[in-house]
């Protein structure tokens, strides 16, 4: 039986105190936009239970689910079917969702859940009750209330919901109820999946790609793109600011000792985000390192690094190994297009032997070779290029 309404279940909002109803309206709204393209749903809330239900035929609730499954906040998404709330009622829906289902040779139990107190009966007696009915109207079901193939859930609310089916959510918090943050974007496997942690906690993203034309080709500006759009389907719409960085790279290369290029580099990248951020709202930068993934992500390379802004960053992925943010990138299906083989301009001009053990008042010396730091930061600041994605 096609599903009539959909049950977004939510946890850690649950949690809030006084202000947990702007979590909620919050989560409402990222669900009302991300059902939009799909026509027309209404969206509503009682009892710490978000009701999502179609408003016409043409809706999509098969492609609903698949779009709630990316949006933060919602921890399970139940596709259930509406019913009467009496035990008869409740009795026929239960057998016709069974009949549509492969039942031959398999196991079951019944949950339920009753929210409505006046229902005659109570939870374990409609467990005890449905159990019994299905049982002696369907054919090679048994049951196992342990580890069941089927799991038939009842909840009796205003009226009763029957389902089978329980999709995990992406869980965390609503886009929107934690502020904004700026993410540097690169090419690679690690930014992506930074953003995504973050932004898991209810923070909105801004972003910063540094591209560095002719030595970087508009392939790789377009696969950062992808990796954005892929990204928006959990963040909401994200302002990707494509930043030209050819001359202030070609700078560094010719004034500065080679040994200190990627030190050097990573932190006028940062000054420029930080500048962004500011005229963005932002409130901190996010990045994608890991200590000791490479020469620039040493613990004292970060020190300098950070040495460069005043706005905090953040580094999900600090303590992860590379195997853990591959796999949270093909979870969140960015993978595939982070090892696209076009360049980024953090690995085109790389030193034989970078420093790997910095000082803040060294790396200060060799930034004052630099023909004129801010003035190039400005011009690169002016020349960017924004794209927004939704």
């Amino acid at each position: 039986m096609k599903a009539d309404i959909i049950l977004l279940k939510y946890g850690e909002i649950s949690l809030k105190g006084l202000n947990r109803p702007m979590f909620e309206r919050q989560l409402i709204s990222n669900v009302a936009k991300a059902l939009a393209p799909l026509g027309k749903f209404s969206v509503r809330k009682s009892q710490s239970t978000i009701y999502v239900e179609p408003l016409e035929d043409s809706a999509d609730t098969e492609l609903a689910v698949e779009r709630l499954s990316k949006v933060f906040g919602i921890v399970n998404i139940c596709p259930a079917v509406k019913c009467e709330k009496t035990i008869e009622s409740i009795e026929k829906t239960t057998l016709e969702c069974l009949s549509q289902m492969d039942i031959k040779g398999k196991t079951f139990k019944v949950e339920s859940k009753r929210e409505d107190k006046q229902f005659p009966m109570n939870s374990p007696q409609i467990c005890r009750h449905m159990g019994g009915v299905i049982l002696k109207n369907t054919d090679g079901l048994s049951v196992d209330v342990h580890n069941p193939d089927i799991l038939v859930q009842i909840e009796i609310r205003k009226e009763a919901y029957i389902f089978t089916q329980k999709v995990s959510g992406a869980g965390g918090m609503p886009i929107g109820t934690a502020g904004r943050a700026t993410l540097l974007l690169s090419g690679g496997i690690d930014s992506p999946v930074a953003g995504w942690m973050i932004a898991k906690r209810g923070v909105r993203l801004e972003a910063v790609h540094f591209h560095s034309h002719p030595y970087t080709s508009d392939r790789a500006k377009e696969k950062v793109i992808d990796l954005a759009r892929i990204m928006s389907a959990y963040t909401g719409e994200i302002r990707l600011h494509v930043v030209p960085f050819t001359e202030i790279q070609l700078d560094i290369i010719e004034k500065c000792p080679k040994n200190y290029l990627t030190i050097i580099m990573r932190r006028l990248m940062m000054r420029i985000a930080e500048k962004i951020s500011v005229q963005n709202g932002s409130s901190a930068l996010i990045t994608g390192e890991s200590i000791g993934q490479v020469a620039s992500q040493t613990m004292e390379s970060l020190v300098v690094t950070d040495n460069a802004v005043n706005m905090p960053v953040f580094r999900p992925c600090i303590g992860m190994d590379k195997e853990e943010i591959v796999t949270i990138s093909k979870k969140i299906d960015t993978y595939e297009t982070s090892i696209l083989p076009f360049e980024d301009c953090c690995t085109i001009f790389v030193p034989k032997h970078p420093k790997t053990k910095p000082s803040v008042a060294e790396i200060e010396e060799a930034e004052k070779l630099l023909t004129d730091p801010e003035g190039m930061m400005a011009k690169a600041i002016e020349d960017e290029e924004l794209v927004i994605i939704k």
